[in-house]
């Protein structure tokens, strides 16, 4: 699509109240976006701030096609620092939507595109024990997208701190060899991040800060079972699965 065409769509987004007509726009910016060209433009004609004003909108399929069309948007770096003034709202539709629907997903999608690198991961924080109660309720494929939001957040050494003090008493069970593989790759680069951060904080971590259900507790304090889930999971047959546990254990 040329600018006048994106021009055209940002404009109607803009100006009408039907939700069916708002859906297609947004598909349609969406599936745009997927050209590099085109985030640019759509950037530049303040498309942006159009979409994510829609992620207020009381209709669930509207808001999942807001934040799929900033996801898309979200792969170029100028996008991602006008992007980023609507994490916090992101946050707020993944807790608050349906467990598992497709409007969460989308905001985690979106969020795994924004923590890949570490300039936003402190508007994230107050989401982390969000994010955990997904990683225990949710479907495997909503605990494969918290996961790679976690993984990134986790490979920041700044966000340690408050992902070791957040509780989620179910932790030990992603790490077994029955687990899908997506998700027991995802735990184990989350847990190795976790313990190479730590280290490197050289001794300095307070145990009377953290709760036994942690994920401190888990994975350091009391870590026999841990280990034990380790040790069984180097028989793993997959050969990634067993290079992730050598690195934790080599930590």
């Amino acid at each position: 699509m040329d600018a006048d065409a994106l021009q055209k769509l940002i404009h109607l987004l803009q100006a009408t109240d039907d939700p069916l007509i708002q859906e297609q726009a947004l598909i349609t910016l969406s599936n745009s976006a997927a050209f590099s060209i085109n985030q640019d433009i759509i950037r530049n004609l303040d498309g942006l701030s159009v979409i994510g004003g829609m992620l207020s909108d009381c209709i669930p399929k509207v808001k999942e096609k807001a934040l799929n069309a900033l996801n898309n948007l979200s792969m170029n770096i100028k996008n991602q620092e006008e992007i980023q003034v609507y994490i916090t709202q992101v946050c707020r539709n993944v807790e608050s939507a349906p467990l598992n629907s497709d409007l969460q997903l989308a905001g985690l999608r979106l969020l795994t595109n924004m923590s890949v690198t570490s300039n936003y991961h402190h508007k994230m924080l107050n989401s982390i024990p969000c994010f955990l109660h997904l990683l225990s309720e949710g479907t495997e494929r909503t605990q494969v997208q918290v996961l790679k939001v976690l993984v990134n957040l986790s490979a920041n050494p700044a966000t340690t701190r408050h992902l070791l003090r957040a509780e989620v008493p179910s932790l030990l069970l992603l790490f077994d060899n029955c687990i899908n593989r997506d998700i027991l790759l995802r735990a184990l680069a989350f847990a190795a991040n976790l313990k190479k951060n730590m280290n490197n904080e050289d001794g300095t971590m307070i145990q009377a800060q953290y709760s036994k259900d942690s994920i401190f507790f888990t994975l350091c304090r009391d870590s026999t079972p841990f280990a034990q889930k380790l040790a069984s999971l180097l028989h793993h047959p997959d050969t990634e699965v067993k290079e992730q546990v050598v690195r934790i254990l080599t930590q």
